[in-house]
């Protein structure tokens, strides 16, 4: 069988896949002590409030977790899905954390595309989609604007 006209499972969007005021949500994903553990081992944000568990998180209570963690899961969500094999570069991101999330938090995010505009040339497009990452209540949790060049459709070249 020949590989080059079947689908390959897992592709992410082409940019002309998608519209202005596409809307998506991700699975959800529960946040674990070994997410916590490897993410600030990794990074080295060795922060009291993220490596004491007797902290309890001072004022926002219980084992908080790094925004940037927050923001990785969803965005390694999104890279799985949405822009597998297709996104070509990360352009621009705007943030803002709106509620602490802890260990044993489940979250999800709500994505809408807010802009596509197509390149002068290369067959690809500007994408900017606004994320809402939500909890296990349904709670906002953090947004965040990104805005990402996607490759074209080879049928399009």
């Amino acid at each position: 069988m020949n590989d080059d006209h079947v689908r390959r499972l897992g592709q992410g969007f082409y940019w002309q896949d998608l519209s202005e005021g596409d809307r998506f949500v991700t699975f959800r994903r529960t946040i674990t002590e070994t997410d916590l553990v490897n993410f600030i081992s990794v990074t080295g944000m060795l922060e009291e409030l993220f490596i004491d568990a007797s902290h309890a998180g001072g004022a926002m209570g219980g084992r908080v977790v790094p925004a940037a963690l927050t923001y990785s899961l969803i965005e390694g969500m999104l890279l799985q899905t949405m822009i597998q094999g297709t996104g070509m570069a990360l352009l621009e991101t705007h943030s803002k954390a709106l509620k602490p999330v802890r260990v044993g938090d489940t979250i999800y995010a709500r994505v809408e595309v807010t802009k596509l505009k197509p390149t002068s040339k290369g067959n690809r497009a500007i994408v900017e989609s606004a994320v809402d990452i939500r909890n296990q209540d349904g709670d906002s949790v953090m947004t965040y604007v990104v805005t990402r060049m996607l490759a074209g459709s080879p049928a399009e070249t």
